[in-house]
């Protein structure tokens, strides 16, 4: 037996290791030849006045012809259309060149394109390309995409002096006046049903062009495009999303910075979407929503297209201003897979880590795995798991209520998300609203997830709902608010391993719900909490199993075993094999526990309890029921 265990051991050890070996996915990048066109050999004028469209249009399409290179942006302010990048183009700007793409909407033709994961009608893209191999856009220059002459804004995201300045500008103000919009024709368009972009029958050229201003371009659109290489430039103030690879494939961006406006509506950063083999490292993000982001297609088009977004490595970045650091969703019907990121650091984001969805989306989102996470002043959660994602803006503005979402139970199928399998370690947080917060549906839970080696510094703790098979290992949780430290809901399958947290919190664990069970607290000192452990709607002992915690000192033990023993054996003393109740020596040791219970606290139900079984078992006429002098000692 002994020897079996030791291979059954040795065999588990070995499977760990093998699997903690991850074999990094391969990213090639582009190649280029040397020969070079300038802009300004075709006419091209740097003085922030002169529209350059034809210009640029013409360096690309003459190098193209001519096998491909480099088109060259010199330093200067070169006002420009939209641009189409070709196969073989290296779009490179000089240091101190600045691409400024015009406000006039009416150089932006209306196009076939994709929003939000959906076919929609969009202005075009500043820049774009479809179906182009080898491609680039590098430098040290930077590529502005004018977004504030597209962009509604928010009332409460501006000061008074801001907004004041906005309204005078021109545009219209929404009847609430808490929305400014650039035209009449965005604002009513936004009145109407959701997506009125989408490409859908009965909807005309007529008809898009009555609702153009609302169809922001996003800054960058790369479709069904292969090696793909963004370096060194600094893309900033889109109309939509920054930078929106789509249906592409090894991509690699490196050393860019990404800026938006903090009230930048849908000001994205990099939204990755069904893409595969993609590279982003050591780049700076400051945007208006979220900054890193993993997208792959919205409800049953996304699950119609099947393009998970997969083999994504991220390292060595820092996010500034945004929605959330690192973000898998809430368009993700595609799936996502196979990720690994590492070495970031989220300052001021409204959330680090951010994993959103919703039901409708289906998908599957699996292996996942994230280490070397520092944040400093994050205004929401560290690390998010939210399956009830409501398509706004993480932290509510001043005034704004919103409702918890209805929990109720839903069938299984194609449209239920799920979230399953990460892994994320060493994540160190200064300051965040709560630490961790994990919120799965009734009928799929996010389930099979690592959490372990953090300090996180918060004014509440861990916030798990919904959730199965997550394991929490060697975390620190220093929070303000300690009642409780750790609160789950309707969760099972928990291990919480090696938890500490702030001297003399009021209660470490809150369990709740009939749902939660198998919860497993071990290596976790209580005995600095004033109260260890509440059970709540439903919950009970039985919803955690035995560990090898340190008790608090302010727990009662002999009550906590008094209760339990009422709960075995409600109304008679029952072991297995027994065909029916009958006196046993344990019994009364049980017995007697509980009336030195009684005597100590003065509580009656101990003594209810005792008179409950000695009249069950001690008949009328004396005799003791099952008792045999010759088989029993009851002292």
């Amino acid at each position: 037996m002994k020897k079996i265990l030791f291979i059954l051991t040795a065999f588990a050890l070995a499977t760990v290791a093998i699997a903690q070996q991850v074999k990094l996915p391969v990213i090639i990048s582009p190649k280029f030849n040397k020969d070079t066109s300038s802009i300004e050999k075709f006419g091209a004028i740097p003085d922030g006045k002169t529209l350059n469209t034809k210009s640029i249009t013409a360096a690309i399409d003459a190098r193209a012809k001519k096998g491909g290179g480099v088109v060259f942006i010199p330093k200067g302010l070169w006002l420009t259309g939209p641009i189409v990048i070709k196969s073989n183009i290296n779009l490179h700007l000089a240091t101190g060149a600045t691409l400024l793409f015009t406000n006039d909407k009416n150089e932006y033709p209306i196009v076939a394109a994709n929003w939000e994961g959906i076919p929609q009608m969009r202005n075009q893209s500043p820049i774009s390309a479809t179906g182009a191999t080898n491609i680039a856009i590098t430098g040290k220059g930077i590529i502005d995409g004018n977004g504030d002459a597209w962009r509604s804004v928010k009332k409460d995201k501006l000061n008074e002096s801001q907004w004041k300045k906005l309204v005078a500008s021109g545009g219209v103000v929404s009847e609430d006046k808490k929305t400014w919009f650039p035209s009449e024709q965005f604002m009513n368009a936004s009145k109407m049903p959701s997506n009125p972009g989408q490409i859908i029958p009965g909807r005309n050229a007529a008809y898009y062009e009555s609702i153009k201003d609302f169809l922001r371009p996003n800054l960058l659109l790369l479709t069904n495009c292969k090696y793909i290489l963004l370096e060194g430039v600094t893309f900033q103030n889109s109309a939509a999303w920054c930078l929106h690879p789509l249906m592409s494939e090894h991509l690699t961006v490196r050393n860019i910075s990404v800026k938006n406006p903090w009230y930048a509506q849908n000001g994205d950063g990099i939204d990755v979407e069904s893409c595969k083999n993609v590279l982003i490292e050591n780049s700076i993000f400051d945007v208006g929503d979220d900054a890193l982001c993993m997208k792959s297609g919205r409800d049953e088009e996304g699950r119609k297209r099947g393009l998970p977004t997969e083999n994504v490595i991220i390292r060595g970045c820092t996010v500034y201003a945004s929605h959330g650091g690192f973000v898998i969703g809430s368009e993700m019907s595609g799936g996502a897979r196979n990720m690994y990121i590492s070495n970031c650091t989220f300052i001021g984001t409204d959330i680090g880590l951010r994993f959103k969805t919703t039901r409708g989306r289906g998908g599957i989102v699996e292996n996942i795995f994230i280490k070397d996470i520092y944040m400093k002043d994050i205004p929401g959660e560290a690390i998010l798991f939210d399956m009830y994602y409501a398509a706004k803006d993480p932290i509510p503005l001043t005034g704004e209520k919103r409702e918890l979402p209805v929990v109720e139970f839903k069938a299984v199928d194609e449209t239920t998300p799920i979230f399953k399998n990460f892994h994320i370690s060493n994540v160190y947080c200064n300051g965040a609203a709560k630490a961790i917060f994990i919120r799965g549906i009734p009928e799929m839970h996010v389930k099979d997830i690592v959490l372990e080696n953090m300090v996180l510094q918060a004014d509440k703790g861990i916030d798990v709902q919904e959730a199965t098979g997550i394991t929490f290992k060697n975390i620190k949780i220093i929070s303000e608010e300690t009642n409780p430290v750790i609160d789950v809901v309707h969760s099972d399958k928990l291990i919480f391993d090696n938890i500490t947290y702030k001297d003399g919190a009021n209660l470490l664990f809150r369990i709740n719900g009939d749902r939660s069970n198998t919860i497993n607290i071990k290596n976790t000192d209580a005995s600095k909490a004033k109260e260890k452990i509440k059970y709540e709607l439903g919950a009970t002992e039985k919803s955690t199993v035995a560990g090898n915690y340190t008790p608090s000192p302010n727990e009662k033990w002999s009550e906590r075993l008094s209760e339990t023993a009422l709960k075995l054996w409600p109304d008679s003393f029952i072991l297995a094999g027994d065909k029916a109740a009958k006196w046993r020596y344990d019994q009364g040791v049980i017995l007697k526990g509980i009336r030195a219970v009684w005597a100590a606290t003065g509580d009656g139900k101990w003594f209810n309890y005792i008179q409950k079984c000695m009249d069950f078992y001690v008949l009328h006429d004396g005799r003791i029921k099952g008792y045999r002098p010759d088989e029993y000692n009851i002292d």
